[in-house]
């Protein structure tokens, strides 16, 4: 069986206004990195939201439960921004049973070219085929348990809380 992706945003899929120095949404990334990363695992996509995960609200968060529950796949991704990551993990492993949820994203937008995106898909795709059902967080090749997990926002790296 395929392993369901989920797009809902976050730096991993923003774009750059080099008139204006902003970055912004227009479309995921996720076909193309697929490609660029030569992956031969089946996959489903599905883009939910396109929103930075600060602006994240709780109904988004059910939302992707919502979204979690009701594939067909048991296996999951979610791209996802990395400021609220661990907070809809937390929510995920409350609401979704049964599954392998992986939430991934990137430090550097993919359209910067030194992105750690690709390398932290690549990572959750393997971690979704390999962990138990649960919810974790796969960042710079390491996972992360959803009870276990904090971004550290002085070192821009993910860590465990215990």
């Amino acid at each position: 069986m395929a392993i369901r992706i989920f797009i809902t945003g976050g730096t991993f899929d923003k774009e750059y206004n080099e008139i204006t120095g902003q970055l912004f949404f227009k479309d995921t990334h996720m076909q193309e990195l697929l490609e660029k990363g030569r992956n031969k695992v089946p996959v489903e996509i599905r883009t939910l939201m396109m929103i930075d995960s600060m602006e994240m609200s709780d109904e988004d968060r059910e939302l992707i439960a919502y979204q979690c529950n009701n594939c067909d796949e048991s296996q999951i991704v979610i791209t996802h921004g990395t400021d609220t990551m661990a907070e809809t993990a937390t929510l995920l492993a409350k609401r979704v049973k049964n599954k392998v949820v992986i939430l991934t994203g990137a430090m550097i937008p993919i359209k910067f070219g030194s992105s750690d995106g690709l390398f932290n898909l690549g990572s959750a795709l393997a971690f979704a085929q390999t962990l138990s059902p649960g919810v974790y967080v796969a960042m710079n090749g390491r996972y992360f348990t959803w009870d276990n997990v904090r971004k550290n926002k002085q070192t821009g790296v993910f860590e465990e809380v215990k």
